[in-house]
């Protein structure tokens, strides 16, 4: 039995018909978006459509049993997230409730419907440290005060955005629960811990930068070829097994990123199990304290409703635009956005909406650009900085680009990482097409690492894309006559291109030193591998057999250096021995 039959449903409409999570009521007195409780059970639902007396409901809970004739109880208000100290170190579902929460209210691991709790523990108390006093005038956004919510991060206290704002009266340090007064204010506003925002509306923001600095993810490929930078955009779209997850779960692990807002959407349950095993006994490489304590989890698999996935992507954008405001660059992984569009595409069906190309809503692109525009480095209303960074998934059937969901998001990311299954079948991870993969975002990051990697990172760069380019067009010349019957420079050429395929695009997520490399490292095995190459051209020009240069003995070391510790040391002395062996030779 439901805990929600135990509370009394005030009937305001009448279910009129049930199809799948899609429920039409008449008599019902709401308004577009706003949260409903469906049948005698209580189950969460979202307006969607109004048409004369007839209400359509997404409901997003599973419907088996719910019939024409159950009450419908309206709230009056917008689907909303609870906002405040205890989000970060949860996990949620697609609708913020809290999933240990719930699990303890049903006695079980398996839930039940029509169960219902906050997103944060109301009666837990916090330790709050004004940082205004009496006589302060405050406005909408600004910060007044501060609770050591994890090791790793403080919650900031803010003035809610709706707030008028004014003089402080009374600002107090102390225990208290997110739901007491804890800043109050001369024209009788109280400011507690807790705020609440509807997830579809974005949070305001004084003004959208152009973003500068890199989001370092310790991925030698993303980092050296394909930068996003922090507010920036950016899909990761690849046929099954060829290793989406794991990328967005390196970055979710090493991207310099204050906060992180992972958003499992629609894909199976045993990969949000391995997220949440891992990441709560993971290290965190910047504080060293647990990777939970600046993570928040939304596990929303293929076997939960349907419905419920196209709101989790919103509970989490929301989550994250509220970290911004402190002043927090945050990091939102959804995985994945085709999950998102085929809920999409479900409830439209039901809706018996005109149907788009391969059956998506007419307003796919629409909802694909409003999820991603709340992405940016933003100048917030209280003057701090911040940013959120959106990385999604696209999980395109049989691996083809050219459907819906990757087009149009390809219209919008301004980085696109092109997961490739023949690299996946080879063992090469991660395993992004250097060809097919781009970034927008490389000249504006270029001085960040002229300034905080070396002055010749961008010709270095452009070094090594020139190669890979080179080497993909004599491809089609080997397979054809051999790489015996190219000319020796060609073939010096692939050798260089080899290396930078193994030693530098190559990475094992699993060793514990390859599975990060930071941007110098990234720099030295990629300058490493440029002295092999000049080194072997000039020997190339001195007459030295192609098949010796390619055979000396330090080369082969260029493959290792991803797994040294101490790569400085190493990397300099492969160097003179590299430059060393060729220069005997002539």
């Amino acid at each position: 039995m439901s805990q929600a039959t135990e509370t009394d449903v005030r009937e305001d409409g009448i279910i009129e018909s049930v199809s799948g999570p899609v429920v039409s009521a008449r008599d019902l007195d709401a308004r577009m978006n706003d949260v409903v409780y469906v049948g005698t059970e209580g189950l969460m639902g979202e307006v969607i459509e109004i048409e004369g007396n007839i209400t359509t409901i997404q409901v997003y809970e599973e419907t088996s049993g719910v019939s024409p004739g159950e009450p419908v109880e309206g709230t009056g208000s917008p689907l909303s997230v609870d906002l405040g100290p205890g989000m970060l170190d949860a996990i949620y579902d697609g609708v913020q409730r809290p999933l240990d929460v719930l699990e303890e209210k049903m006695g079980s691991p398996y839930l039940d419907r029509g169960v219902d709790a906050p997103g944060i523990d109301l009666e837990k108390t916090w330790e709050f440290e004004p940082e205004v006093t009496a006589g302060d005038e405050v406005e909408a956004g600004d910060i007044v005060g501060t609770v050591p919510e994890t090791p790793s991060i403080d919650h900031k206290v803010m003035v809610p955005p709706d707030y008028e704002g004014g003089e402080v009266v009374s600002a107090e340090s102390g225990s208290f629960n997110v739901e007491e007064t804890v800043v109050e204010l001369d024209n009788g506003e109280e400011i507690s811990m807790r705020q609440e925002w509807p997830v579809r509306s974005q949070r305001p923001a004084d003004e959208k930068q152009t973003p500068t600095t890199p989001l370092v993810s310790g991925q030698r490929i993303l980092d050296g070829l394909f930068p996003i930078a922090k507010g920036g955009t950016a899909a990761i779209p690849g046929p099954f097994g060829s290793g989406k997850t794991v990328t967005q779960h390196q970055l979710a692990k090493w991207a310099d990123a204050d906060i992180v807002v992972y958003v499992g959407c629609g894909e199976r349950g045993n990969e949000m199990t391995e997220v949440i095993e891992d990441f709560p006994e993971l290290e965190d490489p910047i504080t060293g304290n647990a990777l939970m304590d600046r993570t928040c989890l939304i596990a929303n698999t293929s076997n939960m409703p349907v419905a419920a996935r196209e709101s989790c992507v919103y509970t989490g954008i929301t989550i994250a635009e509220y970290f911004r405001d402190m002043g927090y660059d945050v990091a939102l992984m959804a995985d994945s956005t085709s999950r998102w569009a085929e809920a999409m595409r479900e409830i439209s069906s039901r809706l018996e909406e005109m149907p788009g190309e391969e059956g998506y809503p007419a307003y796919l692109s629409a909802r694909l650009s409003e999820f991603y525009e709340r992405a940016g480095y933003f100048h917030n209303i209280n003057d701090t900085e911040g940013s959120v960074s959106v990385i999604g998934a696209v999980s395109p059937p049989g691996g083809d680009f050219s459907e819906p969901v990757t087009q149009n998001t390809l219209r919008i990311v301004k980085t696109f990482w092109a997961l490739d299954a023949d690299l996946a079948e080879r063992r090469h991870f991660p395993s992004i097409n250097w060809n097919e993969s781009y970034s927008l975002y490389r000249d504006q990051l270029d001085d960040w690492f002229v300034e905080n990697v070396r002055e010749e990172w961008p010709e270095t760069r452009q070094w090594a894309i020139d190669v890979l380019d080179e080497e993909a067009e004599l491809q089609e010349i080997v397979q054809l006559v051999g790489k015996d019957a190219l000319p020796e420079d060609q073939q010096l050429t692939l050798e260089v291109a080899r290396y930078l395929r193994e030693a530098w695009l190559q990475q094992n997520a699993f060793h514990p030193v390859d599975t990060y490399c930071e941007p110098e490292k990234t720099y030295r095995i990629v300058n490493g591998i440029k002295t092999f190459n000049d080194e072997a051209f000039d020997a190339l020009e001195a007459g030295v057999p192609v098949e010796e240069i390619t055979d000396i003995d330090a080369a082969p070391r260029l493959n290792r250096i991803g797994v040294q510790e101490d790569y400085g040391e190493y990397v300099d002395d492969l160097e003179e021995d590299i430059a060393a062996e060729l220069q005997e030779k002539y």
